[in-house]
């Protein structure tokens, strides 16, 4: 028999779901991610490097920052080298918004 400890740290978890993230529900890990504000190309920073290991696993959450809420487009690079671009993207505040591998379309390698 295996014993498993789990660890809670108080506010940990409150903290995180207390901020923007993006929820990776495409198929491959994102290795760069931006976001402009929607039908422009003024794309901000790469905000996989706000992750300690500077990408999002698939069903991974990323906490954004620098970003008010609004209609965006996503520009994505995975590990497998697509870039894909999604566009109007609905940012709220505090929120989770997810991109899904369907919503990836017009993919360049």
């Amino acid at each position: 028999m295996i014993a498993v400890t789990l660890l809670l740290i108080p506010g940990s978890a409150n903290a995180a779901s207390n901020k923007l993230q993006f929820w990776n529900l495409t198929a491959n890990t994102v290795t760069e991610f931006y976001l402009a504000p929607a039908g422009t190309e003024k794309w901000g920073t790469n905000q996989t490097k706000n992750d300690p290991d500077g990408s999002v696993d698939h069903d991974e959450r990323l906490i954004i920052r620098d970003t008010p809420a609004g209609t965006y487009d996503a520009k994505l690079t995975d590990k497998t080298g697509r870039t894909c671009i999604v566009k109007n993207v609905e940012v709220k505040e505090k929120g989770v918004f997810s991109i899904e591998e369907k919503q990836l379309t017009g993919c360049t390698k």
